[in-house]
């Protein structure tokens, strides 16, 4: 089978690293400024998590209010993640990252100083232009790295890190909130950013495959605006019985309206974000939906009622936020971390989507784990989590984002990343508005939770059945990939 359309190609080759002890200590300088450009966005993501209460306190506000300097985060993120990576393919990805991390350091020094919850709500807005950098740093990768085995293994390295830095970023933002308050947190994700930039300037090389070419910014208003009416929406759901139906409609209504919009931009402008013909490709739309399904499936499941379960008092296992975190959430990300450079380089051999296919499917069990047993019995719900860690956070999650790198065109290496890294956010979204509600209205016992999870299982499958319309990326391995 053919890939519908070109794609950048990684030349077959069975060496593992350079032979030239210079060429090898460049990729080791590239890794170490994209491991600190990563590493210095996901502090922004999950450093704060855990200390919402001590924010609210510190700020004089509730605890909804403090979530909604989140939400701002991840809607800047979804929406700067749609058009920066394309950008970087014309005016360079270098100075892209460069300017996402320097932004994100300026708004992490307002929100250290913000002094009430409206200014830390702005800043926050303003990190989250840093949204683009995983699949920037994939896509200088993938340029640099011409041996699909170590750039597999090295792509397995860099993405691990999006899904927590082995477990102790969370901890760690626990630990200074409650020792020198929420501003050292930000404090410290200024300092990290700082590092990033002088590394990312001074070690990674500057690419523009689309120099040349014009930035098609009426297409990207339209397509911003779709993707803020539907997180919009999303949100707005995830309100449950305090949302507004009739805002929700109107925002879906608007949504639709600005993508037919965007079709009409893409189709009528001489250089589009992406042409009609690009969108149609099963490689765009059946990406985008995978993503979207997966994370629909697995996120809250993980992150929402899981963690309620372990510390519901009544049903669950009592256990403290700290504790929790401890037993179930540190050891999932650590394994996934340690998973993902593996599965990288599984998927220079066994194919991309074969290793995402195995992950949703290990996904899926895990969770049916969870549902089944882990309501029951805390042994098997730290099983199911750590089955998790392994097939989601270490497998599925980093063929997703290595897939939106491998299938895009030659002409346009930058669309697709961006609309995929859209697709995480607002699979998060749809997450946490359906997963809490179906736990919610399906009782107050333990089968109110194992019911939503048997729901995020189903649409684990979902996700999984949607892969299988993926077309492989030719020659993204060393052999001709039969996933």
């Amino acid at each position: 089978m053919t890939h519908p359309f070109p794609t950048t190609t990684l030349p077959k080759t069975s060496s593992v690293a350079p032979a030239d002890p210079a060429a090898k200590k460049g990729i080791i300088s590239l890794m170490v400024a994209l491991l600190a450009a990563c590493v210095a966005f996901q502090l922004n993501a999950s450093m704060l998590s855990p200390v919402l209460v001590v924010m609210a306190g510190e700020l004089r506000t509730s605890e909804v209010t403090v979530g909604l300097s989140q939400t701002a985060f991840f809607t800047s993120t979804a929406l700067f993640g749609l058009f920066l990576p394309r950008l970087s393919d014309i005016v360079g990805r270098r100075k892209i990252l460069v300017l996402m991390v320097g932004v994100m350091v300026l708004g992490s020094i307002m929100a250290a100083l913000a002094p009430n919850i409206t200014v830390l709500i702005i800043a926050r807005m303003i990190q989250g232009i840093s949204g683009a950098i995983v699949p920037v740093c994939l896509m200088v990768l993938r340029t640099k790295v011409k041996d699909a085995r170590q750039y597999g293994t090295l792509m397995g390295v860099v993405t691990a890190v999006n899904g927590g830095i082995a477990g102790i970023d969370a901890f760690a933002g626990g630990f200074l909130a409650s020792t020198f308050g929420f501003r050292s947190i930000f404090w410290v994700i200024a300092g990290t950013g700082v590092i990033a930039v002088v590394l990312v300037n001074r070690f990674v090389p500057d690419s523009k495959p689309s120099q040349g070419v014009r930035m098609d910014w009426w297409g990207v208003l339209a397509l911003a605006l779709t993707i803020l009416f539907l997180q919009t929406a999303v949100n707005e759901l995830g309100k449950g019985a305090a949302g507004n139906g009739l805002l929700v409609l109107g925002l879906l209504i608007g949504a639709g309206a600005c993508a037919v919009v965007f079709w009409k931009i893409e189709g009528a402008v001489r250089q589009p974000l992406a042409t009609p013909a690009l969108m149609k490709k099963r490689s765009t739309w059946a990406m985008l939906l995978t993503t979207t399904l997966t994370m629909t499936g697995v996120f809250a499941t993980v992150n929402g009622v899981l963690m309620s379960l372990a510390q519901n008092p009544d049903v669950g296992f009592g256990l403290k936020a700290d504790m929790a975190s401890l037993l179930l959430l540190t050891p999932y990300a650590l394994v996934g971390w340690i998973m993902g450079p593996f599965a990288g380089r599984m998927a220079s051999t066994l194919g991309y989507l074969t290793i995402l296919r195995i992950g949703l499917g290990g996904s899926t069990v895990g969770i049916v784990v969870l549902a089944l047993a882990g309501t029951q019995n805390l042994t098997f719900l730290i099983g199911g989590t750590l089955l998790l860690g392994i097939t989601y956070a270490g497998m599925a999650n980093i063929m997703l984002n290595g897939l939106g790198v491998v299938l895009s065109p030659a002409d346009n290496p930058g669309f697709l990343p961006g609309m995929n890294a859209a697709s995480f956010g607002l699979g998060a979204g749809l997450s946490f508005a359906i997963m809490p509600a179906i736990q919610a209205n399906a009782g107050t016992g333990a089968a109110g939770y194992a019911t939503a999870m048997l729901v995020g299982a189903a649409i684990t499958v979902a996700a999984l059945l949607m892969s299988l319309l993926i077309p492989r990326p030719t020659e993204a391995g060393v052999e001709v990939i039969k996933g």
